[in-house]
């Protein structure tokens, strides 16, 4: 999940390790916030898979600095990400599909179609088999179990909003 959100930031403009742990932050603070930890790796996987290349220039405040920037295949590899398969684990999937809902406006109108689909397909699974479960424990669980299959179904309302904005739009 880091690669595509280093690959995001980078969409916008080359920067620095820093600028892009930043960006990645202001842009998606409300579902993930990675660490250093996180985004150096992140980094050096996706220049040895010739995703971004890193060189050295001098930043603005006079300090010498790596910026990293995508290439032709990084660009390719971010829309392969946006529309690889969703996790079966329904909390990965909640948190995957919203990142790749927000990062949709890269893909072509096809290509949204068919992650939409994805992702629509997969809420209904899960939200179903959320339904399936109701008997199973107190009130409690059940209270969960509704919370989870609303959330699902707010998931599977957004999506079919944006299916009628890529009908309409293109």
């Amino acid at each position: 999940m880091i690669e595509i959100l280093v690959l995001h930031s980078l969409m916008q403009k080359s920067s620095t390790m820093y600028s892009i742990k930043k960006s990645i932050e202001t842009v998606f603070a409300a579902f993930v916030t990675p660490s250093f930890g996180a985004v150096q790796p992140a980094l050096k996987r996706l220049e040895a898979g010739g995703f971004i290349t890193s060189g050295k220039l001098m930043s603005e405040g006079g300090k010498l600095s790596i910026y990293y920037t995508i290439t032709k295949k990084g660009k390719d590899e971010f829309v392969r990400l946006l529309l690889d398969d969703m996790s079966q684990n329904p909390s990965q999937f909640f948190l995957l599909a919203r990142l790749k809902l927000v990062m949709a406006e890269y893909l072509s109108k096809d290509e949204k179609k068919r992650l939409f689909f994805i992702i629509k397909s997969l809420a209904m699974k899960f939200k179903n088999q959320a339904n399936e479960r109701r008997d199973l424990g107190g009130f409690y669980y059940n209270i969960v179990l509704d919370n989870i299959s609303c959330e699902y179904a707010n998931l599977i309302t957004t999506v079919e909003g944006l299916e009628k904005d890529n009908a309409r739009n293109s």
